[in-house]
């Protein structure tokens, strides 16, 4: 039996106008259609807010503003809106209708992106932000499901690279000099992608949208975001306390300068990360251009070299040689030879016909022949293996650009070997070159030369919630050693689970550094009781039983006096023996003065001390007026203490 709820919006016509045919989405505050402008015959999306909704003043004004902001910024990367509106007393908006997937849907069904995916989107998605910010309004939810790739011109969405992307939901942006938490204090942003100046102060610019665009980054080319876990606050505070971990310690073989970029668009201050969406943008563009620079320079690596050695090139391409500009000792038989020293074949000069021509000169001219070709011989042996050779020059320690003029001013051409770690050499200078320094190269050939990388780290990977087997697994891949530290209990961490590391996450370390894990020995074996609305005695006296010690705190409260208010550690916590257990014991509720009612008419002294929270008692007459009372006038009582009054 088909349970589904049909939505009564679909087939209204909206203004006359819109005839909406579908639902897209439902969110927690609105949902969009797809509707059919039957005036311009256009698909377009609508938006409209929910009923429960409706009564919020703040939200239906700020659902309102969405319309006009957004209807400021035009640009190709930024969802445009059309129309606005209200439908039975519900605001609505108008928008553009992308045809395609949000970038958190992509990322559901491919986990990451490449590189190269993943810059062409952060590029169109920094495109439309930087034109916020030169209006000055930040988006201040910069995160996968407000990003819409449309499909690529060449069809689909299998080619990221020339798809559309589009940036949703600038309904939460704000004037820059306005920027503040919203009046529930609560953080306008999703706390995976939140600037940690959002949590502390409550303060967004330009720079907050730059975090949330790097975290995004990052989730793109790893598949996940840096921090994460079930307590939102807990989340938010980690953004403060934490640096984002480079890709590469979760990827690895990511370009460093994907790492750097991610980096700079995620310092925990604000004032080290470029100053808006333009300004990353900038740097987005740069990068694109080195990582297309480096994937042509590791295909040329990948062609095969000459074999080292051979004496001949085989692709080589020599000039041809004129007979006439050969020496004469190099001439063969019917080659033109120098005026004056003309011959044809099987006859002598004219000025040799005067001589004999018996068998000595035969001999002689024999011997001749021999030794022309003894001197060819050599010569091309000479010129084979050594003639055409010379010293390589010396490039140890030189800088590329060093590298790359020598090899201009000596005619050598230079290819670039993989980077080998040093802890010596700076980065990007030569630590290693082919041919050796004042070893053989050919006269205008190729010398490869091996960059520093600089000194060789790995960064500790996040192992909390690993368990131990899989941690030192990780941990030994990256040629770090491992050391198990003493084991703690945990509410949250499972037995055998790590609970922390030392040094911590995203530390730097050398090959064969040691990293210490605190393993979990599960839940403390003795549960603390849940407390809260029992007295005092009744909790001390639980507590010592179970072999945990009780510390109170009074305070004030409307709870009756000496009951238990509040407990830490939370009910159901694992606790140790003799752990303490702080309580918060209620004082009792403020004492209450009576007033002097004597004299007064009864019924209307009833009602002074009702409204006070106390309880009336009246003997004899009721309509009578006040001759006495018990307690007397101006003394203390406790709430709902009951006052006589005696009236005749």
């Amino acid at each position: 039996m088909d349970t589904t709820v049909a939505d009564t919006l679909i087939g209204t016509t909206i203004d006359g106008r819109y005839r909406i045919t579908g639902r897209v989405a439902r969110g927690g505050m609105a949902t969009v259609y797809t509707a059919t402008d039957e005036r311009l015959e256009r698909t377009v999306a609508l938006k409209i807010i929910h009923p429960s909704q409706a009564a919020n003043a703040h939200f239906v004004d700020r659902f309102t503003d969405e319309a006009k902001t957004i209807a400021r910024l035009t640009h190709p990367n930024v969802v445009a809106v059309y129309d606005q509106g209200r439908h039975q007393g519900l605001p609505y908006l108008v928008m553009e209708y992308v045809q395609g997937r949000t970038l958190r849907d992509l990322l559901t069904q491919r986990r990451r992106l490449s590189p190269v995916e993943a810059l062409a989107i952060l590029e169109q998605m920094l495109a439309a932000i930087a034109a916020a910010h030169r209006a000055g309004l930040v988006h201040r939810d910069v995160k996968p499901e407000n990003v819409l790739v449309a499909e690529a011109p060449s069809g689909g969405l299998a080619n990221l690279v020339d798809a559309v992307v589009k940036v949703a939901d600038f309904g939460l942006a704000r004037a820059v000099e306005a920027s503040s938490a919203d009046d529930s204090g609560q953080l306008m942003a999703t706390v995976a992608y939140v600037a940690p100046e959002l949590v502390t102060d409550g303060h967004a610019d330009a720079r907050t949208d730059v975090y949330s665009a790097g975290i995004v980054l990052f989730e793109m080319l790893t598949g996940r975001v840096p921090f994460d876990g079930d307590d939102p606050v807990a989340v938010a505070w980690q953004h403060v306390d934490n640096d984002v971990p480079a890709p590469s310690s979760l990827v690895k073989g990511l370009p460093k300068v994907l790492d750097d970029l991610t980096a700079r668009a995620t310092r925990r201050d604000p004032g080290a990360r470029p100053t808006d969406a333009g300004a990353l943008l900038a740097e987005v563009q740069t990068v694109r251009d080195d990582l297309g620079a480096a994937n042509v320079e590791t295909a040329l690596l990948r062609q095969v070299p000459p074999t080292r050695g051979a004496m001949v090139d085989a692709t080589a391409v020599v000039p041809a040689v004129g007979a006439g500009d050969r020496p004469s000792w190099a001439r063969l038989p019917n080659q033109a030879a120098p005026r004056g020293q003309e011959y044809t074949a099987g006859r002598l000069p004219r000025s040799a016909k005067r001589g004999s021509e018996g068998p000595d000169r035969r001999r002689i001219l024999l011997s001749a022949a021999i030794a022309v070709m003894v001197l060819v011989v050599v010569g091309s042996t000479w010129w084979v293996t050594l003639g055409r050779y010379t010293d390589a020059p010396s490039l140890i320690n030189q800088t590329k650009a060093q590298v790359e003029l020598s090899a201009q001013q000596q005619g050598f051409e230079i290819l670039y070997g993989d980077g080998a770690y040093s802890e010596s050499a700076p980065k990007d200078t030569v630590v290693s070159q082919d041919p050796a320094p004042d070893g053989k190269v050919v006269k205008g050939g190729v010398i490869t030369v091996t960059l520093s990388l600089g000194p060789e780290r790995f960064a500790v990977p996040d192992l909390a919630g690993a368990e131990l087997a899989a941690a030192r697994g990780e941990l030994e891949q990256l040629s770090l050693k491992v050391k198990e530290g003493a084991s703690q209990y945990s509410d949250t961490v499972p037995e055998g689970a790590v609970i922390s590391s030392d040094p911590k996450t995203g530390t730097q370390l050398k090959r064969g550094a040691t990293v210490t894990v605190v393993v979990s020995k599960g839940r403390a074996p003795i549960r603390v009781p849940d407390l809260t609305g029992k007295n005092i005695n009744d909790a001390r006296n639980e507590l010592a039983q179970l072999g945990l010690t009780a510390a109170e705190r009074y305070k004030d409260s409307d709870q009756p006096k000496d009951a238990v208010i509040g407990q830490n550690p939370k009910a159901g916590t694992g606790a140790n023996k003799d752990d303490e257990v702080t309580l918060d014991v209620s004082k009792g509720p403020p004492l209450v003065t009576v007033p002097d009612l004597t004299n007064q008419p009864c019924q209307q002294a009833k009602a002074a001390l009702e409204q006070l929270g106390l309880r009336v008692r009246i003997d004899f007459n009721p309509n009578a007026f006040v001759r006495s009372q018990q307690p007397g006038g101006n003394t203390q009582v406790e709430p709902q203490t009951e006052v006589a009054l005696q009236c005749f």
